[in-house]
């Protein structure tokens, strides 16, 4: 103040400390110098910050952004506080997206008068967006959609004299629409699509030899006319598993050794996150001693035949990512090891566990690849710090 300075002109001894009162209040974030430090005029000291009024950041994937707007109201949750739901409008939209993350930034100001909101938490936050009023666009459930890295197939249904079957036919995604998606291509309006099961429908042709979303080919060849239809027989049957697979022939007790597998999955998923080959390495092992306390017994019939098939990928897998000390050769089985993964959950189910099904599309050289993580969070196991955030989630798995 001034009259601490005409104290300190006035006074015939030095004043060695003195205090010196910010203009602004709040909470001191950083401290800039150190005692002792040399300081010129106008030289910061603290950073303070007033938390009464917060940024929350959202990222926006490419897949998004043609649905978010600058004004658009957005609700979203916090981790560290379930249950409690916070609403603010998007003041700022970055129009620039990050070359690496890929994803751009969306900026929603939030009063915080009761500090409840503190830096860094991580929010998620839903903003609800409309199809145009004479818009024609074809919108389907997530769970009818099944990807392999960039190719996205649905199953559609086809009734004939000798009975109903399902053809797989690529489709072009749109955006996500909350837990659906809008097709630009691939179906007409008015076709039946199979939208709970497919996963059964896609195992019975994968036994029997037909494309699948495990092989594309199968044991059929696809003309230049059908426009990447391959006809499924028997189907009508597959669709029936789907609904009594995990009812009728699954075993809890297999279900709790599969949750055994993903539980030692995590730690392996997290050493790729590290991009920590070593920890691959004894991380691996650990899920190749869980798939051999896995008891293919309990499982009959239908359920029996399908497990083999993808335990023989996810034994092969992980026993190349138990002894190979190159972490980008590990990837690329770790990528065949989630697509056999996701299928064998899928079926089978978890015990008492919530998975995120995730997915990046610049992984394995732009082909696209998944992950599963117990966290909403993206944390990128092809890429690690390099593009840590890089990806979205595809699906909720209970």
């Amino acid at each position: 103040t001034e009259g601490k300075i005409e104290n300190m002109l006035n006074s015939d001894s030095p004043t060695e400390t003195f205090e010196v009162r910010a203009d602004v209040s709040g909470y001191v974030t950083q401290k800039i110098v150190t005692p002792g430090e040399y300081i010129s005029k106008g030289d910061p000291i603290y950073k303070i910050s007033d938390f009464s009024k917060v940024w929350v950041l959202f990222d926006v994937y490419e897949s998004e952004m043609g649905w978010i707007r600058v004004g658009d109201r957005v609700e979203f949750t916090v981790s560290s506080l379930p249950g409690k739901y916070f609403a603010g409008t998007i003041s700022y939209l970055d129009p620039v997206i990050d070359a690496q993350t890929r994803v751009s930034k969306a900026r929603v100001e939030i009063s915080n008068t009761g500090l409840t909101l503190k830096p860094e938490m991580f929010a998620s936050g839903t903003v609800q967006a409309k199809l145009p009023k004479k818009s024609n666009a074809i919108v389907v459930p997530k769970t009818a959609v099944m990807w392999t890295g960039k190719r996205s197939v649905v199953y559609v249904k086809s009734s004939t004299e000798q009975g109903v079957s399902f053809k797989m036919r690529k489709v072009t995604l749109g955006p996500a629409l909350g837990e659906s998606y809008i097709i630009e291509n691939g179906l007409q309006a008015g076709e039946e699509i199979a939208v709970n099961g497919t996963f059964s429908i896609d195992a019975a042709a994968q036994l029997a030899g037909k494309p699948s979303m495990m092989s594309a080919e199968g044991g059929a060849v696809i003309s230049g006319h059908d426009h990447g239809e391959t006809e499924m027989r028997d189907a009508n049957e597959g669709f029936a598993q789907s609904e009594t697979l995990a009812k009728t022939e699954t075993d809890p007790a297999f279900t709790a050794q599969l949750t055994k597998v993903y539980n030692a999955y995590i730690p392996m998923k997290n050493a790729f996150v590290a991009s920590d080959a070593h920890k691959v390495m004894t991380a691996a092992s650990e899920v190749s001693a869980a798939l051999k306390k896995v008891d293919m017994g309990l499982l009959k019939g239908d359920a029996h035949m399908a497990w083999m098939e993808n335990l023989d990928v996810l034994e092969k897998t992980v026993n190349y990512m138990s002894k190979l000390m190159d972490i980008e050769k590990q990837r690329n089985e770790f990528a065949k090891f989630n697509i056999a993964f996701y299928k064998s959950i899928k079926a089978f189910g978890l015990e008492n566990v919530t998975t995120y099904y995730q997915y990046c599309p610049m992984a394995e050289k732009d082909k696209g690849a998944y992950w599963f993580s117990s966290s909403e969070e993206i944390k990128n196991p092809y890429f690690g710090d390099a593009m840590l955030k890089c990806g979205e989630n595809r699906e909720v798995l209970k």
